[in-house]
């Protein structure tokens, strides 16, 4: 049988030549190698099962490594182990069935409801200015996700029904109700689309080329106009999606309707915003009601 090191060298090399990935992702896989040989204590890496592989995971684990590099570093186990497996020099894999531990689940960032309207309300009379307006008024309106947004074509709006097309997720189409504030900033912005859209153009929202606006410049303009209304928190387009959900469910308690409207495939990710809901009345509890108070010392 051959050193760890031999096998883990070849799998390393097969990465690179065969499978053509990044040097530096060939350099993170063989980080994680590493770590897997160093535990292995010098041991044949095919001879190490699950019950090994799950007490490396609980070494690393209370060595402070977070759960979610846990799991990268048994997906690049799990990947060498497979190879070997293909190779013959390996029975089974020993990363099968074992997982890391479950990450926490990070609570979308949410703008409050004045601080949402006073950053789509930010008044810029330039025609990419109104054209900002009418992006982050149609994000906010309608919750929708940054590619869903520059994916929008003009026909894909009907303001007579102030509804919107929206291609989403996995090719889904869903139609989405779009709020007067919105409808009037498209109305804004669509003389001065017309005269820079080039021809044939087909996208609701262009640039100064007269082509399809970028997610990336999305991300930029708002930045710049949360920075002009004064908001000092890190605002990004997703943000304005995460709002539009909270903020709903807050005044509808409508869980299914937000779930449909944001086009989430399992209610499971709209309830993350029950939780957002639950700090904010945690917040007010904690403010109002005089037995949450703290005695003073």
């Amino acid at each position: 049988m051959e050193r760890p090191s031999s096998a883990l060298a070849r799998w390393l090399e097969h990465l690179a030549s065969e499978r053509r990935l990044a040097a530096h992702t060939v350099e993170a896989y063989g980080r994680d190698a590493a770590v897997l040989a160093q535990l292995a204590g010098g041991r044949a890496i095919a001879s190490v099962g699950p019950a090994e592989i799950r007490r490396y995971v609980a070494t690393l684990h209370a060595q402070g490594l977070a759960p979610r590099s846990l799991a990268r570093v048994l997906s690049s186990w799990r990947g060498f182990y497979d190879w070997l497996v293909r190779h013959g020099e390996a029975i089974a894999n020993p990363c099968a069935g074992v997982k890391p531990p479950r990450a926490p689940k990070r609570l979308p960032a949410v703008l409050s409801p004045d601080d949402a309207v006073r950053l789509v309300s930010h008044a810029d009379p330039t025609p990419l200015g109104l054209r900002d307006r009418a992006l982050f008024e149609l994000a906010y309106s309608c919750g929708l996700r940054v590619s869903e947004l520059t994916g929008l074509d003009v026909e894909a709006l009907d303001s007579r029904t102030a509804e919107a097309r929206v291609l989403g997720k996995g090719a889904k189409t869903r139609i989405v109700p779009v709020g007067r504030a919105a409808l009037d900033a498209i109305a804004a912005w669509m003389p001065h689309r017309v005269a820079l859209a080039k021809p044939g153009e087909r996208a609701l929202f262009v640039g100064r080329s007269g082509k399809r606006v970028s997610p990336r410049e999305v991300q930029r303009r708002i930045k710049a106009w949360a920075a002009a209304a004064g908001l000092d928190s890190d605002v990004h387009p997703h943000v304005l999606r995460h709002s539009f959900a909270s903020h709903v469910l807050q005044s509808s308690g409508d869980l299914r309707a937000v779930q449909e409207m944001m086009g989430h495939a399992s209610i499971a990710s709209t309830q993350v915003y029950t939780h957002l809901d639950f700090q904010h009345l945690a917040r007010v509890y904690d403010a109002a009601h005089p037995r949450a108070r703290r005695k003073k010392g």
